[in-house]
């Protein structure tokens, strides 16, 4: 085995993690239970995203894929907070804590 093929097996490897790391964050995105933990797995696959970009930008020595991700970063940053602005407040005025318990 050559060099070039072990960090060929290497990064598919840390591909095939993040792609199961990712299909996790989305269930945890769906079942919940309170809309932070939605926000937060929302976070965290959307940086799971950009690193599968990068390590397949290295898998396939294709650069323009970084360029792709960075992109994909300042959308995912804007995203996340465009939903705690609305879903965060949302709880406050319902007489609840962000966490999703209620006061008094």
């Amino acid at each position: 085995m050559t060099v070039y093929e072990a960090y060929q097996l290497l990064y598919s490897a840390v591909f095939l993690a993040l792609v199961l790391l990712a299909g996790c964050m989305l269930i945890r995105a769906m079942i919940g239970p309170r809309i932070t933990d939605r926000i937060l797995s929302i976070n965290m696959l959307g940086t799971m995203v950009i690193s599968g970009i990068a390590v397949l930008s290295r898998l396939l020595d294709e650069s323009y894929l970084v360029d792709v991700a960075l992109i994909y970063a300042m959308i995912s940053f804007l995203a996340v907070i465009m939903l705690a602005e609305v879903y965060i407040p949302a709880a406050r005025r319902k007489g609840e804590k962000p966490g999703g318990k209620r006061h008094g």
